[in-house]
């Protein structure tokens, strides 16, 4: 789900998919380069990692923010995403 989500979204902005395996992906585009990476996390938790080239707050870097929160509504939808400050 998480790759597959990830796919999608990543697509929509204009990234292409440029590395991919059974656990990670690659993307590159105009907003920058990234990678995802998944991996199981003690019992049925998911541990979700992303890199980007970018510093700061870059376009990119609070899409991946966005990424995060729509995958987590996509596991609890009744969950609510609060400010961490």
């Amino acid at each position: 789900m998480v790759l597959e989500q990830a796919d999608r979204y990543f697509g929509a902005l204009g990234l292409s998919r440029s590395g991919a395996d059974a656990r990670a992906r690659a993307y590159v585009g105009a907003l920058g380069t990234m990678t995802l990476s998944v991996r199981m996390e003690g019992g049925h938790y998911t541990f979700v990692e992303v890199h980007t080239d970018q510093v700061g707050e870059s376009r990119l870097d609070k899409n991946v923010k966005r990424y995060f929160n729509a995958l987590h509504r996509a596991a609890d939808p009744r969950h609510l995403i609060e400010a961490g400050y």
